[in-house]
């Protein structure tokens, strides 16, 4: 049985997110929201996983949405 060889860098896991910056559109197909305006209203108001300007394009570090996935989980628990 041959393996399957990866060649789309999204296909790359580490911590079971991608090995590079994640997209608005990454987060709305991981989180299953209804639409990417979802991840900008979060940046709009401030309560979304931090992210970074690369021109006019956003990007988030997978590292920093995992932190804040975390977050997110205490919090929940906590209440």
């Amino acid at each position: 049985m041959a393996t399957e060889e990866h060649t789309d860098p999204r296909g790359i896991l580490r911590d079971g997110l991608p090995d590079r910056y994640l997209t608005p559109e990454d987060l709305t197909v991981m989180f299953s929201l209804p639409s990417v305006e979802t991840v900008y209203a979060w940046r709009r108001k401030r309560v979304g996983p931090p992210c970074f300007r690369v021109g006019k394009h956003l990007r988030f570090d997978p590292a920093a949405v995992r932190e804040w996935v975390a977050q997110q989980t205490a919090l929940s628990e906590a209440a």
